[in-house]
């Protein structure tokens, strides 16, 4: 099969590429480490500093997701008419949101049941991307000021919170309350990526696109990207330094120095909190500014995970848990209860379940390697395909 050239702009799906592969890393540790399905690896109280940074390095994962996804609306939409762009994102938007509930959850939890059904990063980008088409129709400096109004101030709303299953409630915990709780039709439901500043970001990450557009100048790209890559780390470290707005929970001084350090990056991600958002989105910015136009086996490599990332998430998330299943099966345990439903962690049936860390980094390695090929024969597939239109909603 002949390989046709891709448009794709390199650096970008670079860039998704990369923090797709650290995202497994995360959901390795999920089903594998010890605790990790009750112990928060950022609780400051209970981690280690490598455990720590286990989770930190992959907090750069869903930003990164959200902020593309409405670049590349941008530079799809920058040859289609805006009731066309219109009619993609909010069909995406809604399919994608479908996909969370019923999918997603399937493959997290193998539970037929839906005993526990959780709301994440897949929810939160359908939904920002029905958001977004309509914001569309906006002039783009509009955007920009909704995006910024989003991401910077909706911390203000962190001292609002609600309690129970009322309609308003349950609005406020889809909108920016990160909440559990009983609901009728299911044991649990986990409300845990809420939106307001998900919207703001792909709001950003829509008009970010316009320097990726074929009549931008390069030179001039790229420094915005170095501006605006330092001026986020820059504003990161005044406003964690300040420890007065940016963050849920301020950083304090802990038991040593290791851990004083890990307090001050230790931000809060549900929702992203400002200071999150800079910390992750500075530095992918000057990513994109480095790796403007390099080009090698390894950049090869990565690009393959960022050009397939909805075939990448969903086969991941399986093989992993796959993975764990078999785990349990060689080593003693009860396979069954890694069947994710509500019972397994009211009853904290895993409690003492899991791994050691460096199994964690194996395990995730072999993960990698072994889905590569896959993506690959998928991505010449989608290359050679372009005219088969259902293909942009995978």
């Amino acid at each position: 099969m002949t390989l046709l050239k891709s448009t794709r702009i390199e650096s970008i799906d670079l860039l998704r590429g990369v923090v797709m592969v650290i995202m497994a890393l995360d959901h390795v540790r999920d089903y594998f480490h010890y605790g990790s399905f009750f112990i928060d690896p950022t609780n400051l109280e209970t981690t280690t500093p490598f455990l720590f940074f286990t989770r930190f390095i992959t907090h750069y994962c869903a930003p990164v997701f959200v902020f593309l996804a409405g670049t590349s609306a941008m530079l799809y939409g920058s040859k289609k008419k805006k009731p066309e762009l219109f009619k993609f994102l909010f069909t995406r938007g809604i399919w994608l949101i479908f996909l969370e509930i019923f999918v997603n959850n399937l493959i997290w939890t193998f539970d037929l049941t839906y005993s526990f059904p959780i709301l994440q990063v897949i929810w939160a980008i359908g939904f920002s991307m029905v958001c977004l088409s309509f914001l569309i129709f906006l002039p783009k400096k509009v955007i920009l000021i909704i995006g910024i109004l989003l991401v910077a101030t909706h911390n203000l709303l962190d001292d609002i919170t609600l309690q129970g299953t009322s309609f308003t409630s349950i609005v406020w915990y889809l909108l920016h309350q990160q909440q559990v709780l009983p609901v009728k039709i299911f044991a649990l439901f986990g409300f845990m990526y809420p939106v307001i500043p998900w919207v703001g970001l792909m709001a950003l990450g829509y008009v970010f696109g316009s320097l990726y557009q074929k009549d931008f100048d390069i030179t001039l790209r790229k420094k915005w990207l170095l501006r605006l890559g330092f001026g986020s780390l820059v504003l990161f470290f005044i406003l964690r330094g300040t420890n007065i707005y940016g963050d849920l929970v301020p950083w304090s001084t802990q038991r040593n120095g290791i851990y004083t350090f890990l307090s001050f990056f230790n931000v809060t991600k549900y929702p992203p909190s400002l200071a999150f958002l800079l910390i992750t989105m500075g530095p992918s910015l000057l990513f994109l500014y480095f790796f403007e136009n390099t080009k090698n086996k390894l950049t090869s490599f990565f690009l393959v995970f960022g050009r397939v990332p909805l075939f990448y998430y969903f086969l991941h998330v399986f093989v992993i848990h796959i993975f764990a299943i078999i785990g349990i099966l060689i080593f003693g345990g009860n396979w069954e209860n890694m069947i994710l439903s509500a019972d397994v962690f009211s009853n904290a049936k895993l409690i003492d379940y899991g791994y050691p860390l460096y199994v964690v980094y194996l395990v995730w390695v072999g993960v990698i390697f072994l889905l590569f090929p896959w993506c690959k024969k998928y991505m010449i597939y989608k290359t050679n395909n372009k005219d088969k239109w259902w293909l942009s909603y995978l």
